[in-house]
């Protein structure tokens, strides 16, 4: 056993070293797009057999993680990756119904992002997200009177918080986690029981169902899942509370996706804002804001669940194999004209 453990981590090693050569070589002549076509060369590793039969759903039961032999369907503490063809949609509606959820999701749309993304936001999620269940929409935004007036189906509430106006995009990223923290102690904390908290400028593409739901949810990053640990963007300045040193870290998390029962998140957001106010009273600012201040959270306090690529996909990126049914697709990307 410990041989063929050895001889795949050689292997991992190996194909990690190809890429590098071939990707530096390919950056200059090509340019970056080209590290996009070699990183699929990198193993993501499998879900030890001895592990497989032990991996459980909190709504479908029991998974089947050699559906999907091709990814990675567990991580090493335990939790399940959740993949397209890994769990039964049915089983997971059916027990939400049978223990009568309400699920909260949280949306922030201030400036220019109110108008661009929210409607198609709200529009997709009315025909993907939780079809069947009791569903809280909490928009928060400094203008409350421009959030769209949309039909929503039975059990499906929408509501606004108003929060202040940032004048930099990087200060709305980071105040999130702050008006995230004082909502789930208040209404929002009572009125739901399970929360996804997600940026606006995506759109839901596929069922976004109650197989998503756990006591703590973390986005695999749709393009870093794939690469070496010592590639990840973690935030290194070993100054700021969101600080990674050499070897820590699992998977790189994104911040557009993540979630988990009412507790938990107060946990998380409240971990994240004091991580923030330190930093800004020390004169930092992590990397990538509140996401590196959630990756040291969930390197810390390992999330329950994961969410496959599948759940949180660029377009950007182009096709993958493995990639079978995105539920959340990007938007475009347009920061000159949205953070102007």
């Amino acid at each position: 056993m410990a041989f063929r453990e050895g001889s795949r981590a050689w292997k991992r090693i190996f194909w990690q070293l190809i890429l590098l050569a071939l990707g530096g070589l390919g950056l200059l002549r090509f340019g970056l797009p080209v590290l996009r076509h070699l990183e699929v060369l990198i193993p993501m590793g499998v879900c030890p057999p001895a592990r497989t039969p032990l991996l459980r759903d909190n709504f479908t039961g029991p998974l089947h993680p050699r559906a999907r032999p091709e990814v990675l369907t567990c991580t090493s503490w335990g939790a399940p990756i959740i993949w397209d063809g890994t769990f039964d949609p049915d089983v997971a509606q059916k027990e939400a119904v049978r223990q009568n959820l309400t699920v909260g999701l949280t949306v922030f749309a201030v400036g220019r992002y109110l108008e661009k993304y929210l409607e198609r936001f709200l529009e997709t999620a009315e025909q993907h997200f939780m079809v069947g269940q009791h569903v809280v929409y909490y928009v928060f935004t400094e203008r409350p009177a421009a959030v769209p007036s949309l039909p929503l189906g039975p059990g499906r509430r929408l509501r606004v918080e108003r929060v202040a106006r940032e004048r930099r995009w990087q200060d709305v990223s980071m105040a999130r986690m702050r008006a995230l923290h004082a909502a789930l102690g208040g209404r929002l904390g009572r009125e739901a029981r399970f929360v996804l908290c997600m940026d606006v400028d995506q759109h839901f593409s596929g069922a976004f169902g109650p197989e998503a739901l756990a006591e703590s949810v973390a986005q695999l990053h749709a393009w870093h899942y794939r690469w070496p640990r010592r590639l990840l963007p973690f935030e290194r300045d070993a100054r700021s509370a969101a600080a990674l040193g050499p070897g820590e870290g699992d998977f790189y998390y994104h911040a557009a996706v993540f979630g988990g029962s009412v507790a938990a998140l107060r946990r998380l957001t409240a971990h994240c804002a004091r991580g923030l106010r330190r930093d800004r009273a020390r004169g930092l600012e992590a990397r990538w804001h509140d996401e590196s201040h959630l990756n040291k959270f969930f390197w810390l306090h390992k999330p329950a669940k994961l969410l496959s690529p599948e759940f949180c996909w660029s377009p950007d990126i182009g096709r993958r194999a493995e990639i079978r049914r995105p539920r959340l697709l990007w938007e475009p990307k347009e920061y000159a004209l949205l953070r102007g």
